[in-house]
Formats: C-alpha cells, structure tokens, sequence
C-alpha cells in the first residue's frame, strides 16, 4: 500500500508518482486528502482520482482532507477554477462528494491514516465509524480535529494550533494513542516534510 497527501491540484506530479510507484490496479493506494486547491489543474486531478476509486475499488483508497470543504476550497482555488473552466453547479456537485468521503482509515490494523491528526476528542475508533454523513466540517470537534490538527514536538499534551483551528498534540499524545488502541504508526499529511 502506497500512502502519499496534498496533491493539490497539481496533475502532472499526480502522473509522475503514479509513474513511479505504480498505476493502480498493480499498486495499491491511500491517498489522504487534499486534492484540490492551490494547483493549476484541481479538476483533472480529481476527475482522474474517482476514476480510479470507481474503476478499482479494491486497490484505490481516498480521504478527506481539509480542503475538500466547500469553506476552504472556495477561497484557495477550487471554486474559481469550477466557474471559470465549467460551472458552479459542477463545484456543488464536488462539494456532496467531498462531504460523503471517509476522513481515517486503519491499514494491516496497525498504521492510523488520517489527514490531519489526532482528536482529544477520540476515544474508540468506533467514533469515526459513527461520523455521519455526507456533512460539511464543522469548527471544532473530532471531524475537524481529525483533518487539521498537528503534531508538535515542543509540547506536552495538547497545544492551540497557529491555523486558529483544532489543536496540536505533543509525542506523549502520540505514544498514548498507538498504546492504547494497539497501533504502531500514525501517518498524516497536512504539512511539508522537513528534510
């Protein structure tokens, strides 16, 4: 299972990592959200991702990230690539599918996957489960927490979160979690990697 984060938009990249790691149905993915926004071609790259979750369903996995919300996606990008190449309607169309999307996934029950992070909120996994939707995402609670928090090394606990939404959650969070549910890596998107 290849997991990889924030396409956004950008196609070409889409191309190359497929290229790379494999096309689907011989390599099998997660993608964790993010897909739109920022790049020139949001809509190829979406269009081409739900091709590939409908054509093989077995092998293509897809979350929410926190810009697959009609809120974010309409200032960063999406909604006026929608209106200037289609319509808006075509962007509401992406909106009901974004709000169906599951936001975590649990891989060879050991490997969390969620695009943002943790919740203090989350307590049992049957949580998640029980997310309804489709549903937009709301401020605060575990939904939101799930697509935009972060970790933060220099913190114990939980910490408020420098995007004014959800929180951060230091390495004692991290090891409780994995502990307590019996996992051994946590995977998110959400941030550039620092080398």
């Amino acid at each position: 299972m290849k997991i990889c984060g924030d396409i956004h938009g950008q196609y070409y990249d889409l191309l190359r990592l497929f290229d790379h790691g494999g096309h689907p149905p011989h390599s099998n993915y997660l993608l964790l959200g993010d897909y739109v926004d920022r790049g020139k071609h949001s809509l190829e790259t979406i269009c081409l991702l739900l091709c590939y979750k409908v054509k093989y369903p077995a092998n293509f996995f897809l979350l929410r990230g926190n810009h697959e919300s009609a809120s974010i996606n309409k200032m960063y990008g999406f909604y006026d690539e929608c209106k200037r190449r289609y319509s808006t309607k075509l962007w509401r169309t992406f909106t009901d599918c974004f709000n169906c999307l599951p936001i975590a996934a649990i891989v060879d029950d050991k490997i969390f996957c969620a695009h943002g992070g943790l919740s203090p909120e989350l307590f049992d996994m049957e949580q998640i489960n029980r997310v309804s939707r489709p549903t937009d995402v709301p401020d605060t609670g575990l939904l939101c927490d799930l697509l935009w928090s972060d970790p933060d090394r220099d913190i114990i606990g939980w910490g408020e979160n420098d995007r004014g939404v959800s929180f951060t959650f230091g390495e004692d969070i991290v090891r409780d979690f994995l502990a307590s549910h019996d996992l051994d890596l946590i995977c998110r998107a959400h941030q550039v990697t620092m080398r």
